[in-house]
Order: structure tokens, then sequence, then C-alpha cells
């Protein structure tokens, strides 16, 4: 196999025409880069280069070699450039704030990606309401967090922001499966499995149904695969975001039916203190979670501050 040093030499003769030129390019003698060509030429049983009155001219082998050779070198830069991008990686911890609807849902998923990449990165994720989480990132016992309807804090700066579309989650049998999307209405002739009040899902989910009517949940948790598994063999109705449903849709264990307009969504902000840097590990967590959380079919990435038309 070609050492890296011969390769560069070997592409230079074929960008300058000329061993000589290259030489002066590479700052190495010309005597060691005529040996290498000789001893490849050797080794391939064929010449690379045809020998010209004006210079050196790429064979069809050697057109072969060098198109090899510059794509090598190519993935070794890019190689390069990802090991220095992961310098303070080999070690460290990243600490999370969440909440049990996302740690319960996609958020796995990031966790399992970048692990595999850093294995030796330990994650550490809390997980609390609203309240919770803010008070986590704000004291600093979080290095990033990642929640819906996180309130505006002078302490937090967000980095990213996406809306998550919300919906009616349903067995796969059940009557309403029929539509396309639903209203918080009808729904309510259904017994009704709600997050707890501490929840923003729970908020929002009240302020869809219509003005006149209670929502009186026939089932409160805070637990989330609890409502998963209620409604998957009954006639229960829970509300959850499209991104907390991933798996189960693509087992096809249960159905989600968008709300109707553009009302029922919910922002999903990942977030650090303002002040101090983030470590090494935290930045690298915080891409994960934007390539994950930003490229799904159903969420939307905003700009900080901007809102949703």
């Amino acid at each position: 196999m070609l050492h890296g040093r011969a390769l560069r030499y070997i592409d230079e003769v074929a960008r300058q025409g000329s061993i000589r030129r290259a030489a002066k390019e590479l700052n190495v003698a010309a005597s060691a880069i005529n040996r290498h060509v000789i001893e490849l030429e050797t080794e391939l049983g064929a010449p690379i280069f045809e020998r010209l009155p004006r210079g050196l001219k790429l064979t069809s082998t050697g057109e072969l070699l060098v198109a090899h050779i510059r794509e090598t070198l190519r993935a070794h830069d890019r190689m390069r450039s990802q090991i220095q991008s992961l310098r303070g990686l080999s070690r460290g911890e990243v600490s999370l704030a969440t909440m049990a609807t996302l740690a319960a849902g996609r958020l796995a998923d990031v966790v399992a990606a970048f692990r595999e990449t850093h294995p030796l990165v330990s994650v550490r994720i809390m997980v609390g309401d609203r309240a919770g989480v803010t008070e986590m990132i704000t004291s600093g016992r979080a290095e990033i967090a990642l929640a819906y309807n996180l309130p505006q804090d002078s302490r937090i700066q967000r980095a990213a922001e996406f809306q998550h579309r919300l919906g009616a989650v349903i067995a796969k049998e059940h009557p309403l499966a029929l539509k396309k999307s639903v209203r918080v209405a009808d729904c309510l002739v259904y017994p009704l499995v709600l997050a707890d009040k501490s929840s923003s899902l729970r908020d929002l989910v009240e302020k869809l149904a219509p003005a006149n009517v209670e929502v009186v949940p026939a089932v409160e948790t805070n637990s989330m695969e609890l409502m998963k598994r209620l409604v998957r063999q009954s006639q229960h109705v829970t509300f959850l975001n499209r991104v907390d449903v991933d798996q189960e849709l693509r087992d096809g264990d249960l159905a989600f039916l968008p709300l109707s307009g553009a009302a029922g969504r919910q922002r999903v902000s990942l977030v650090h203190r303002s002040r101090g840097s983030l470590s090494p590990a935290a930045s690298r967590f915080m891409q994960f979670v934007m390539d994950h959380f930003g490229t799904s079919n159903e969420a939307k990435r905003l700009p900080e501050g901007q809102e949703d038309p």
C-alpha cells in the first residue's frame, strides 16, 4: 500500500506535469519523488506517466491511479477534519434536562446515535416539568436542556427551536382512525387519557377544546408510556406530539391524527445557559439534537425568536 507522502508526490507530479516542478512545489528532492514513481510503476507493472519532451503526461493506468489517489486523499482529509472536531471528546459528560415526553420519544434515538459515535462520553439525562427544567439549566445542574414551551428568561440562550405537530393518538382500529385529522371536540365523546396538569401538553389540549366544555380525563398521568399503552387496545384517546410516537407509528401499533388548523403545535427549545461556555461534548450533543429533531417531516425548525405564521 502506498504511504500518504507517496500519494501526495504522485498527485503533485500529475498536477505539475513535471517531477522537477513538483519537487519545487513540495520542497523535496526530485530524486526522492522520481524513486517513488519508479517503484510504483514497477509494482503495477505498467507506466504511470508518458515521458514527453515537454514533461510528463498520465497514461491510462496513471489516470485511474490518480483518480484513486485523489479520492483517498480527500477521504483522509475528511477523516483528519473529523478527528480535529472531536478533540476533547475522548472523555467527558453531557448533562441534559428534558421532559418525560421527549425522554420517552425521539431523544432516545439521539442518545443512541451519539453514544455510538462517542462511546467514552457519558450522557446524564434528568427529567422534570417545565419549571424543573428551567431550574436545572439556570442553576447549572444541566449544561443543556430540551423542552416544550420554555418561558423567556435572560439566563437562558436558545440554540434552536422546532415546532412539532400535536394530534390525537389512538388504536389503529379506533372509530376515529378513518379521519385524516380531528378537532379536540371530536375526541371528547371517547374516554380521554391526558397528561397531568403540570404538563404544557395538558394546557394546550384544554385551550384547543370548545370554550364551554370542561375536559375531564378518564385517566390522568405523567407517564407517556402509560398513555400510549392505554390507547393501544381500547376506545381511549390521548394527545401527543407526532415525534412522541415515531417508533409506534413505524411499528404499526398506533395511529396519529393531527389536530385541525395551525394551533395544535408545540414549540421545542434547545437551550443552554447564557453565561459560560459549553463543553465540547455538550456542543457536539446539541448538533446531534439539531440533526434529529430538525429534519423530520413533521418538525419545523424556527430561527430563534421567530413566530410561526
